[in-house]
């Protein structure tokens, strides 16, 4: 028996010599580059650009595991699952993360992580229709899904078991969501994500939850197929994710329904995005640009302000898209506020001025919202708040501690003490609140997000507080002189 020469072994192993090296563990080229590569879907259940940076479920979860690994994180947005898989099959991406659920096309170029969330599948239906209530009702209806989608993959099942004369209309994976389908009249049912549809309900009102499929929709990452540690310690991260109690608490962060759904304020709020907005996007769009802004948050401002109305007055004599007082008018030269241009472009340059008087120090998007409440309340009165929130022993530089104490102005054992007096607290509150909803509704419009996504800054976000109403108010303590709080950066 022969036994080879060490140098014979070893040309044998690199493929005679000198062609190719073994390429390194997975986990040592993410190291080495410091950089995380992941792939993913444009959804706002997966990643979309928000206002102040980049947001989604599957964002959130692979910026806490590039942090874990101490890299950068690269994210980025592909047209639909096939892109993904070519993208792990080419190595250019290190993981798929996208609502995901392993079927025999990830085999060939992946292996699934654990799951790390079951998903209700829901069957929905237009608010004026027959309520479906069982899986026998959805054999004779038209029942909208996307092609090739988990969705069409369990109606496959129901099919071949429960339901034999079940058939469907297919919708392309890049085409308008099945629950539009169903709210124009084109399907009667929908099956979808019940995480998809917490955003869906949003811009659909007249759509409806009919019942619950029998079978959830299990989702998981998708990691190279070369890549067995990278896949061991995905998993691990994931099981230290869930038994820390984090897991759970993304989850509903990154849903839809983190704030109170109201069906008529939704619905209207849709009709006007079809009828008036476009008459003044390409102004909002040029003033935010002007002033350094998102030009989503500045028309959820004029939004929340006249609905997009220019001929809207309020009682103290505001008026205009942007419902500037006649004082303000002046001081930045606005003529006409009834003019629509003329009063987005002043509205821009009136946040911008507000927002250069909060101090820089402060992230966002904590500074952003400040900024609005000062906007609708005034800089003093929003400074009392926040040194309310210190006295207190609170951040004052955290919206979600201020907002919690703005509502104490308007107690007189309270602005008795601030140095700006008595102030309707709780409406800046309210403002902000309505501000961030709208904005998360002009976010989530069907393709707004993919036409920005892409040059999403990749950072983790600090999470925008949900709607909270305050607290009783604690025994009034000495509030301090307005100078450490706000003086400056």
């Amino acid at each position: 028996m022969h036994t080879l020469a060490p140098a014979v072994l070893l040309a044998a192993v690199l493929g005679n010599g000198c062609d190719r090296a073994v390429a390194p563990p997975a986990m040592d080229s993410i190291r080495a580059r410091g950089e995380l590569r992941v792939a993913t879907l444009n959804l706002p259940t997966c990643y979309y650009l928000g206002a102040q940076r980049t947001e989604g479920l599957e964002f959130e979860l692979a910026s806490a595991y590039a942090a874990r690994l101490g890299v950068k994180l690269n994210m980025y947005p592909l047209a639909n699952e096939r892109a993904l898989q070519s993208e792990l099959a080419a190595g250019r991406a290190d993981i798929a993360a996208a609502s995901l659920t392993n079927t025999a096309a990830w085999g060939h170029v992946a292996a699934p992580a654990e799951i790390y969330a079951h998903i209700p599948q829901l069957v929905v239906y237009q608010r004026n229709g027959v309520r479906p209530r069982e899986t026998l009702q959805l054999e004779s209806a038209r029942l909208a899904v996307r092609a090739d989608s988990a969705q069409e993959r369990i109606l496959q099942h129901l099919r071949s078991t429960v339901a034999p004369d079940l058939n469907w209309e297919q919708t392309a994976p890049s085409a308008a969501d099945p629950v539009e389908d169903v709210d124009s009249g084109e399907a009667q049912y929908a099956i979808v994500d019940a995480r998809e549809f917490s955003f869906a309900r949003h811009l659909y009102p007249d759509v409806q939850v009919g019942f619950s499929l029998p079978e959830e929709r299990p989702v998981q990452w998708m990691v190279r197929r070369d890549a067995p540690g990278l896949l061991a310690n995905v998993n691990t991260f994931f099981r230290d994710l869930q038994s820390s109690g984090r897991l759970a608490q993304l989850l509903q962060q990154s849903s839809g329904d983190t704030r109170p759904f109201e069906y008529e304020e939704s619905r209207e709020f849709q009709e006007h995005v079809a009828e008036r907005l476009p008459r003044y996007r390409a102004w909002f769009e040029k003033a935010a640009t002007e002033w350094g802004l998102d030009w989503r948050l500045l028309a959820a401002i004029g939004y929340q302000e006249s609905k997009w109305d220019p001929h809207a007055q309020s009682d103290d004599g505001a008026r205009g898209v942007m419902m500037l007082t006649a004082d303000t008018a002046q001081s930045l030269g606005l003529k006409d506020r009834s003019d629509p241009e003329q009063s987005i472009y002043a509205g821009a340059h009136y946040l911008e001025q507000v927002r250069a008087k909060i101090p820089e120090r402060i992230p966002e998007p904590d500074r952003t919202w400040l900024t609005i409440a000062s906007y609708n309340v005034g800089f003093g009165h929003l400074e009392d708040a926040r040194i309310i929130t210190q006295a207190l022993g609170k951040d004052p530089d955290s919206w979600a501690e201020v907002r919690l104490r703005l509502p104490l102005l308007a107690q007189e054992r309270w602005y008795t003490h601030a140095r700006r007096g008595y102030a309707r607290g709780w409406e800046p509150v309210q403002f902000v609140d309505r501000i961030q909803r709208f904005l998360r509704l002009l976010e989530w419009q069907p393709a707004e997000s993919a036409q920005t996504a892409a040059s999403a800054p990749v950072a983790p976000r600090a999470t925008v507080p949900a709607a909270t109403p305050p607290t009783a108010a604690p025994a009034p303590v000495p509030v301090a002189a307005p100078g450490g709080v706000a003086a400056g950066s």
